[in-house]
């Protein structure tokens, strides 16, 4: 900055911006999905089989749906549909027992428009400006992102990093504590803090587990082009037509090359998590929080007779050096209660 009264004025405006987001992302896809069907309610038992042949069908491991957890799952599902008296209390019921099913990013929602329509939306939503924030603590940047979704959210985070540059910030905080994932956010907030191309590990698809009897290894992902996509409609065509997605990331200006502290919390999850993973695997940044979500996979929206929509798994995420992220989180190099993670994180820094 030029002058120390300039950067308090700027600082100052940052400040000033408010944080109420909150879930907004899991309000849009709700707003966008469910509603209550008209007319008769189908027969719940064939609503189950249909779920359950439609999962058999694009699950991206066929093999996950042979174990005994799954088929506890599906147990409760059937008793589910004996009982449900309307489409509300099937949905409800359904995605409570699937909170705690063998995988994750598997829901049922109401269909308001067809699966391809809402992916067309989906790759133009726009969520809002308080999705990301930027505020100061003397010349600590913190940044704030509370969803990977959105349009807006891409450029925002582009915008925040212009912003930090021009402001000479000392020290960088990501807090993710709050953001449960979402799409292609997650370019921007690496982009701008690498300096050489960072592979980051690769999606795993059904083609794959039909090919070969194992997990893929490092030599594997490598060997694939790199995968640059934006659109969410692609990578769900893309994932279901090779054998592996490579995740690559390309930097980007102006790059941030202080120190990055990433805050996390057990919601941190899916597209959040890819980011914090690929950013600690590049020894980039130091995480602090809790042990994130363990619910890393790709889901694609899937039209279900009688007017549902299913979100079903599509694709497994294995980081290059082998480490699944579903089922497991990532850990912070330095664990406290989210809560207290920021106090923790602004010690770094003193």
């Amino acid at each position: 900055m030029s002058n120390a009264s300039t950067y308090a004025k700027r600082r100052d405006r940052f400040r000033s911006r408010s944080i109420v987001l909150g879930a907004l992302f899991a309000l849009f896809i709700n707003t966008a999905v469910v509603g209550v069907a008209e007319g008769a309610s189908p027969d719940y038992s064939e609503l189950a089989d249909s779920i359950r042949r439609v999962m058999q069908a694009q699950h991206y491991n066929p093999g996950e749906l042979k174990s005994a957890a799954f088929d506890v799952t599906s147990a409760a599902v059937a008793e589910l549909a004996k009982t449900a008296e309307s489409d509300e209390a099937f949905v409800s019921g359904f995605n409570e027992i699937w909170k705690s099913g063998p995988f994750s990013h598997v829901t049922l929602a109401v269909a308001r428009q067809p699966a391809a329509a809402l992916a067309e939306y989906l790759d133009t939503v726009r969520v809002g400006d308080d999705a990301v924030t930027l505020s100061w603590n003397d010349r600590v940047a913190v940044l704030t992102v509370k969803t990977m979704m959105g349009i807006d959210t891409i450029e925002n985070i582009s915008g925040a990093f212009v912003e930090i540059a021009e402001s000479d910030a000392t020290g960088l905080i990501v807090d993710l504590r709050e953001n449960t994932g979402g799409a292609f956010a997650i370019r921007p907030l690496i982009a701008h803090l690498i300096d050489t191309p960072l592979d980051a590990g690769g999606f795993v698809s059904q083609r794959w587990y039909s090919e070969h009897q194992r997990t893929p290894a490092e030599i594997d992902i490598l060997a694939m082009e790199p995968w640059n996509g934006w659109s969410i409609r692609a990578f769900w065509s893309d994932v279901q037509s090779l054998p592996l997605i490579r995740v690559r990331f390309t930097p980007a200006e102006p790059r941030f090359s202080g120190p990055v502290v990433v805050l996390t919390s057990r919601r941190t999850a899916s597209a959040a998590e890819l980011a914090t993973d690929a950013l600690q695997g590049a020894k980039r940044v130091t995480v602090i929080g809790e042990t994130s979500a363990g619910e890393m996979l790709s889901q694609k929206i899937f039209d279900i007779p009688g007017g549902f929509h299913l979100s079903v798994p599509i694709a497994d995420y294995y980081s290059r050096t082998g480490r699944r992220i579903e089922g497991h989180g990532i850990q912070p190099d330095i664990v406290v209660d989210a809560a207290a993670a920021m106090d923790v994180a602004l010690d770094q820094f003193q």
